[in-house]
C-alpha cells in the first residue's frame, strides 16, 4: 500500500458509460479507405465496408472492457457536425436539396466544381475541426436517420445494445452561423420539431437511452439562450426516451440549474477539467436524476489518479447512491489514440504513465468496480512519476525566473520597423508568398521512411532534399514569388518535427488522432521541462537562402501550438511548458537572423483554441499566451520581419489580442468565408500588415486568377494596399504538384495585375 493514498470506501460497483471512441482504426484503416475512395482506387462499397468492419471492431472491444453504456453514432466519415445536418435535414442550400449522397457529403465537406466546402472552426478548444453549419429561411428539415438506425441495428446484430449518440439541438444551432444576417434562433421551432421525430422514431426502435451532447452549456449563455433551451427540452420531454443531457470541457457554472431544470433522466459532467463543480451539481439534481461523472481524462493521455477521483465517487455514492452514479471519461475519447500496445519505442517508465483510448476504458471499470488492488496498482505509478528526476532542468527553471520585461518586447515599434524593414527587404506592393510547405509528395515520405528504417543512409537522405529544396526555390522563382520558402520536406508534422529536437519530449510510433476528415496528427508528448540543445532549423533554411537572390523565409511553430498540439505534461502550469518552449524558440530566431535570415515566420494557428470556453478566464491565458510568442520573437533588430499564421478558427474576438502579438505580418485562412473575417481587422484599425488567405488548400480545385483578384479587391475594401500580402489559406503540403503549380501561378497573376492597376 503506498502511503497517504485513499482507498475506496465502499466495494460497491458502479455502472460505466463511455461517451465516444477514435474512429481512424488501430491502423488508421478509415484514413486509407476515405483517401483511396476519394482518389477513385476504392469503390462506395469499399469504403463503406471498412467503416462497418471499424464500427464492429470498437463496439466489440469496449464491451469486452466492461463497459455498460457503449455509444453508437459517435462514428463519422468525415464529421459529426455534418452528420448531425444529414440527420436533421439541414445541410446549407447551396448543396441542394433531397437526399444526401456519399458524393454531395464529400462536397459539403471537400469542395466540387460547383461550390466551395463548408468553413472549418475548431470544435470549442480542441485541435478538432469541425464543418460550420450555415443557417437560412429555407432549410426544409426533412430527417434521415438511416445512419443514426443503421448504426443501432449494426450493433444489435452483435448482441450489444447502444446509446446513440446526438448532438443537442442548441449546440447544433449555435455552432452555426447565419448566412447573410439570417438569426439562426429563428429556425428553432422547425429544428425543435425534427429532434423530437427523431427521438420518437428512436423510442419505436426499443432504444430507451440517448446521449444528447450540449457542451455549450459550458460556455457563457444569453438569456434569450437560456429560454431557448427551456423551450426546446419542454417539447422533447414527452417523448419515452431517458436523455442523458452531456457537457464537457468545462464546469456548467451558472448554467448549472438550467442544465438540471431541463429534466433530462441524467447529467454527465466534465470532473477533470472542473472537479469544483460535483458539489453544487449533486446538491441541485432532482431526486430522479442520474449523474455521469467523467473523472477519466478525455483530452489527454496521463493516467488517472485514483487516488484523486475515489473520493469524489464516494462522495457521489454517499450522496445519490450507487444506482444513481455512473463512471464515465471526460468527454468523447475522439481525442485521445486508440491503443498503448504497439508502442514499443517508448521509455518504459514514460509509457507506464500513459494511457489511451483502451487504457482508459479499462480504467473507468476499475474505478467503477473500486477495486483496492487496482487502486494500489495505479497509486504506484503515480508515485514514479512524481518522484522521477527525468522531468525537471533546473537551467530551464531558473532561465525562466529571470525573465525581465524587456524580454517580451521588439526593439522599436511597428512604425519604425515597417520603414526599416522595405528598405532591406525591397519587396513590391501587395507581396506574394505562400504560408510554408509544399507538397509532401510519395516520394518524399518515401524517403523520410527510409532512412528511418535504415534503408537509406542519412547522407542519402540529405542528398535528396537538398536537390527537392533546390527544385522548389527554381519553381518558386519561376512562379514569381516574392518570398520564398524551403518547403519543409524534412519536416513530418509542424509540431513534431521541432519537438525532436526539444528536450523534454517523446515521441509514439501510433498515437495518430484525427483532426479533420481523414487527416490525423500524432502529438507528441511532453513529459519533462523544456530545453534546445542545438539548432533545430538552420540548416535547411540556410541551404535554401544560398540558392536565391530573393528573400525566404524562416519556419517556425510558434509557443502556444506546440503546447496544444503536443499531450502537455498536467503536473506544472500549462503556462510555464509555454515560456519554456518560447525561450528554445527565441535562440532559434536568434539563431535564423544571425545567418540573414531577414523574415521568419511563426506560427500560431492554435493561439485562438486555447483560450477557455468562459470570457471571465479569457484575461489570465492571453496574458501569458501573447507574452509566449513576444518572448519567442522579440530579441531580434528591427530589420527582421516577423511574420504570424492563423487558421480556421473564429479570431474577431481576440482581435486586440491579436494586435498585441506585435507580428510585423499576419496570415490567416479568409478564402471560404470570401474576406469575411477582415470587417473586424477594419472594426479594430489594425495596424500592422495581413495576408488573408485567397485560395482554399484543402481542396485539389484551382482557382481562376479572376476569381483570386476579386478576393484581393474585397480586401483592399478593408486594407490599405501597404498592407495587404498575397498568399494561400494555409500550407500546400497535402496537395499534388500540378494543381499546387497552377494555384500559385493564377495568384502571383491576379497581384500582378492588380499592383499594376494601383500603380496606373
Amino acid at each position: 500500500m503506498v502511503a497517504g493514498r485513499n482507498v475506496p470506501k465502499s466495494n460497491q460497483r458502479l455502472k460505466t458509460a463511455n461517451l465516444g471512441f477514435p474512429r481512424m482504426g488501430r491502423q488508421r484503416e478509415l484514413k486509407f479507405a476515405l483517401e483511396g475512395y476519394w482518389t477513385g482506387k476504392h469503390t462506395e462499397k469499399e469504403l463503406l465496408e471498412t467503416a462497418s468492419a471499424l464500427r464492429r471492431e470498437h463496439w466489440k472491444l469496449q464491451r469486452a472492457a466492461g463497459i455498460e453504456f457503449i455509444p453508437s453514432n459517435d462514428f463519422s466519415l468525415y464529421d459529426q457536425v455534418l452528420d448531425a445536418l444529414v440527420l436533421v435535414g439541414a445541410t446549407p442550400e447551396r448543396f441542394g436539396g433531397g437526399a444526401v449522397t456519399l458524393e454531395r457529403y464529400f462536397a459539403m465537406a471537400r469542395n466540387s466544381r460547383e461550390q466551395t466546402a463548408m468553413e472549418m472552426t475548431k470544435w470549442f478548444d480542441t485541435n478538432y475541426h469541425y464543418l460550420v453549419p450555415e443557417w437560412s429561411a429555407g432549410i426544409s428539415f426533412q430527417i434521415d436517420t438511416t445512419k443514426l438506425l443503421g448504426e443501432i441495428s449494426e450493433a444489435r446484430a452483435l448482441g450489444i445494445e447502444t446509446r446513440p449518440t446526438l448532438i443537442g439541438p442548441l449546440t447544433l444551432l449555435l455552432l452555426g452561423k447565419g448566412v447573410e444576417g439570417f438569426d439562426p434562433l429563428m429556425l428553432l421551432p422547425k429544428l425543435t420539431a425534427a429532434y423530437k421525430q427523431i427521438l420518437e422514431r428512436l423510442a419505436a426502435e426499443g432504444v430507451t437511452w440517448v446521449q444528447i451532447d450540449e457542451p455549450m452549456l459550458v460556455t457563457d449563455l444569453e438569456a434569450r439562450t437560456r429560454e431557448a433551451y427551456r423551450h426546446v427540452y419542454s417539447e422533447l420531454k414527452p417523448v419515452p426516451m431517458k436523455l442523458m443531457l452531456t457537457t464537457y470541457f468545462d464546469s456548467v457554472g451558472d448554467n448549472l440549474q438550467i442544465a438540471v431544470e431541463l429534466g433530462t433522466a441524467g447529467l454527465h459532467i466534465d470532473l477533470v477539467r472542473a472537479p469544483e463543480q460535483l458539489k453544487a451539481t449533486l446538491a441541485a439534481l432532482k431526486p430522479e436524476q442520474i449523474l455521469s461523472m467523467g473523472v477519466v481524462e478525455g483530452r489527454n493521455i496521463w493516467l488517472t489518479d485514483f487516488s484523486v477521483v475515489m473520493p469524489m465517487l464516494d462522495e457521489a455514492v454517499n450522496r445519490l447512491g450507487g444506482d444513481r452514479v455512473l463512471v464515465a471519461p471526460s468527454c468523447s475519447l475522439l481525442h485521445v489514440p486508440h491503443d498503448l500496445r504497439s508502442e514499443a519505442q517508448l521509455s518504459p517508465n514514460i509509457k507506464s504513465w500513459l494511457r489511451f483510448a483502451e487504457e482508459k476504458l479499462a480504467e473507468i471499470v476499475a474505478l467503477a468496480n473500486r477495486d483496492e488492488t487496482a487502486h494500489q496498482a495505479n497509486a504506484a505509478v503515480v508515485a514514479d512519476r512524481e518522484a522521477a528526476e527525468t522531468t525537471t532542468n533546473p537551467q530551464v527553471r531558473a532561465a525562466i525566473a529571470t525573465l525581465e520585461a524587456r524580454d517580451f518586447q521588439r526593439k522599436s515599434p511597428y512604425p519604425k520597423r515597417a520603414s526599416v524593414q522595405r528598405e532591406e527587404l525591397g519587396l513590391p506592393l501587395l507581396p506574394t508568398t505562400t504560408i510554408g510547405s509544399f507538397p509532401q509528395t510519395a516520394e518524399v515520405r518515401k524517403h523520410r521512411a527510409a532512412v528511418k528504417q535504415g534503408h537509406e543512409t542519412p547522407e542519402q537522405y540529405d542528398a535528396f532534399l537538398r536537390d527537392t529544396i533546390a527544385k522548389c526555390i527554381r519553381e518558386q522563382e519561376r512562379i514569381g514569388l516574392d518570398v520564398l520558402v524551403h518547403g519543409e520536406f524534412e519536416r513530418n508534422d509542424m509540431v513534431e518535427y521541432f519537438a525532436e529536437f526539444l528536450d523534454g519530449f517523446a515521441f509514439t510510433e501510433n498515437g495518430w488522432v484525427q483532426s479533420y476528415g481523414s487527416r490525423c496528427v500524432k502529438p507528441p508528448v511532453i513529459y519533462g521541462d523544456v530545453s534546445r540543445p542545438a539548432p533545430m532549423t538552420l540548416k535547411w533554411t540556410g541551404y535554401a537562402r544560398s540558392l536565391t537572390s530573393r528573400p525566404l523565409k524562416g519556419m517556425l511553430t510558434g509557443p502556444i501550438t506546440v503546447l496544444q498540439w503536443s499531450f502537455v505534461r498536467n503536473d506544472i502550469p500549462r503556462k510555464e511548458t509555454a515560456w519554456q518552449i518560447a525561450l528554445a524558440l527565441r535562440d532559434e530566431v536568434k539563431d535564423l537572423e544571425g545567418a540573414g535570415i531577414r523574415v521568419i515566420q511563426v506560427d500560431e494557428p492554435a493561439l485562438r483554441e486555447g483560450l477557455p470556453l468562459r470570457r471571465a478566464d479569457w484575461p489570465a491565458y492571453l496574458d501569458w499566451a501573447i507574452k509566449a510568442f513576444k518572448l519567442a520573437t522579440s530579441g531580434v533588430g528591427d530589420e527582421t520581419q516577423i511574420h504570424t499564421h492563423m487558421c480556421y478558427c473564429e479570431f474577431e474576438d481576440i482581435l486586440p489580442s491579436i494586435a498585441a502579438l506585435d507580428a510585423d505580418v499576419i496570415s490567416m485562412e479568409s478564402a471560404r468565408s470570401r474576406m469575411e473575417l477582415l470587417s473586424a481587422f477594419r472594426s479594430h484599425k489594425y495596424p500592422n500588415e495581413i495576408g488573408p488567405g485567397v485560395y482554399d488548400i484543402h481542396s485539389p480545385r484551382v482557382p481562376s486568377a479572376a476569381e483570386i483578384g476579386d478576393l484581393l479587391r474585397l480586401a483592399l475594401k478593408v486594407l490599405k494596399p501597404e498592407q495587404l500580402w498575397v498568399n494561400p489559406d494555409c500550407g500546400l503540403k497535402t496537395r499534388g504538384w500540378p494543381e499546387t503549380v497552377a494555384a500559385l501561378e493564377n495568384m502571383c497573376k491576379a497581384a500582378s495585375e492588380l499592383r499594376a492597376q494601383l500603380s496606373a
